[in-house]
């Protein structure tokens, strides 16, 4: 089963190692999804949770009053287990308890298995093909909650 818990202290070393995290990174990261803020807006970052194992983060992040975007990332070796699919949607049922309506994803193009994903969770795209300010082309897939 599962479930999401906060980033935390006990999660954090994991999660850092994962991602190549400094100090001043994890320090950075405890303290914005503790205060629920990054850059003013509303973000929380969660461990994804296998009974007690923690197999990967999904993070909550405001664009605006109505909209947000969800990030899951699930370690290398934990994928295709079904994890991303049950991680969005309790972080979708999250999102819609904070009073956000609609679920807006970037994704990039060649990422076929986040796509993949989305598109089985009832995202839309146009398939118009956008590049993002990190020049990656990208697809924009939608979801109302």
């Amino acid at each position: 089963m599962i479930t999401l818990q906060p980033i935390s202290n006990e999660n954090i070393e994991l999660i850092s190692q994962y991602y190549k995290m400094s100090v001043e990174d994890k320090e950075a990261l405890l303290n914005e999804s503790e205060t629920e803020l990054h850059d003013n807006k509303f973000f929380k970052m969660f461990a994804i949770l296998n009974d007690e194992k923690c197999v990967g983060t999904i993070s909550l992040y405001e664009h605006s009053a109505s909209v947000i975007s969800i990030d899951p990332e699930v370690f290398d070796e934990y994928r295709q287990y079904g994890y991303a699919t049950e991680a969005m949607k309790n972080a979708m049922d999250i999102a819609q308890s904070k009073g956000y309506k609609i679920v807006c994803q970037q994704i990039r193009t060649n990422n076929t298995a986040s796509m993949k994903l989305h598109v089985k969770l009832g995202f839309e795209t146009d398939e118009y093909v956008y590049i993002n300010k990190n020049n990656k082309p990208i697809n924009i897939f939608l979801k109302s909650l």
